[in-house]
């Protein structure tokens, strides 16, 4: 049975901050910088403080700063005293008790320089493996936190090596969540959102975010990767997707609308979902443009495949979109090759061209073969 995981840093602390230094999100001000101040205030987080009124996000309290500067250095204090005496007169287990004790206290109060080092140290005399991982995952989160992505991408492969010599099921399951949350964040949908769909029957990582706030994160991000077929397989008829929509009913009308094709509803809902979820969030908010685009991308293609050739009036009345902007649009993704049809101006009307599978394999070879006479190429010019 795992430990239970202590839910530090405070990762919604990040989410308020981005939302007080987006001017857009003017209107979610107020909450956001109630609850960054309470946050802030109840773990005494003075090195954190620091950083968020030198960022102009909260006005500087010199009181309070000094307050929960005085709180942590006792804190600190005790914890060295503690791990001076383990070292004197206790055993190895003793120690390591008192090494993670001084970096989760360090952690939690976001000292990111001293909470790294005291992690790394705490995980060198660590000897059990789950404790290991365990402290392998709190970097990440600091990473995460942070946005740190190096602490991020030098800490995931020691998880995944740990797990992978011996860790447990619960371990095992939290980390697919922070792959697929990492991978989200470099853009890597497709293999993120699968990994986020592999953990939604089994989600415990609520360090990281809530349930309902991970199964709208998958939902949003499965939506736009799984093939048609799928989507009402794996996440429209799934028990968790179908608890927490009531609650979500934007993601309802997303889900439903793309799946029953009902297009022009579909563009309403992803344009709210644009305006309320993609860019008030920190995570999502860099891949907004992408994710609508792509998303519109996978609407007309799905339209368009069932016909060979459509009236730009009714593709527009289907989208509920003028005929101007459905010309402009398609012309845009036929030009980047994203959408495999032809516009007849004149007719008005818009013919696809499926893409021959022999000629899509011979153009994948040509480029391959490329590819490889430029490498031996260069390797020629170093053995030569």
């Amino acid at each position: 049975m795992a430990e239970e995981i202590i839910p530090i840093p405070n990762l919604s602390l990040p989410q308020h901050l981005f939302t007080l230094i987006s001017p857009t999100l003017a209107q979610l001000h107020d909450n956001a910088r109630k609850q960054l101040l309470e946050g802030i205030k109840a773990d005494k987080m003075a090195p954190y403080y620091k950083l968020v009124t030198s960022a102009g996000a909260l006005t500087s309290d010199p009181a309070l700063l000094e307050s929960m500067e005085k709180d942590n250095e006792e804190e600190l204090k005790k914890l060295d005293e503690r791990l001076a005496e383990a070292e004197k007169q206790e055993g190895e287990s003793e120690i390591s008790d008192a090494l993670k004790a001084r970096a989760n206290h360090l952690t939690r109060i976001c000292d990111k320089e001293g909470a790294v080092a005291a992690q790394k140290l705490a995980l060198e005399k660590t000897p059990g493996l789950g404790s290991r991982i365990d402290i392998v995952l709190t970097l990440i989160r600091l990473g995460f936190f942070f946005g740190d992505n190096g602490l991020i991408t030098e800490n995931l492969p020691k998880a995944e090596r740990f797990i992978e010599e011996g860790g447990d099921w619960d371990r095992r399951n939290r980390l697919k969540v922070y792959r697929g949350l990492h991978m989200i964040s470099i853009r890597q949908l497709k293999a993120g959102g699968a990994l986020l769909l592999d953990a939604l029957s089994t989600f415990t990582a609520t360090e990281l975010t809530t349930y309902n706030e991970f199964v709208a994160l998958t939902i949003i991000i499965n939506a736009l990767t799984l093939k048609r077929v799928d989507l009402k397989k794996r996440l429209i008829t799934a028990p968790e997707v179908i608890s927490v929509l009531p609650e979500i009913p934007i993601l309802g009308d997303l889900l439903n609308n793309l799946y029953d094709c009902h297009y022009a509803k579909f563009f309403v809902a992803l344009a709210t979902l644009e305006q309320t979820y993609l860019l008030p969030s920190r995570l999502l908010s860099p891949h907004t443009r992408y994710y609508v685009r792509e998303m519109r991308i996978l609407a007309y293609s799905q339209l368009l495949e069932s016909y060979r050739s459509l009236t730009l009036e009714s593709l527009s009345g289907a989208f509920g979109v003028s005929v101007e902007f459905v010309d402009s649009e398609l012309s845009r993704f036929i030009a980047n090759g994203r959408l495999h049809c032809t516009i007849d101006k004149v007719h008005g009307i818009v013919e696809t061209t499926r893409p021959s599978l022999k000629n899509a394999q011979y153009d994948k070879v040509i480029k391959q073969g490329d590819v490889l006479l430029n490498s031996i190429q260069r390797l020629s010019k170093v053995l030569y």
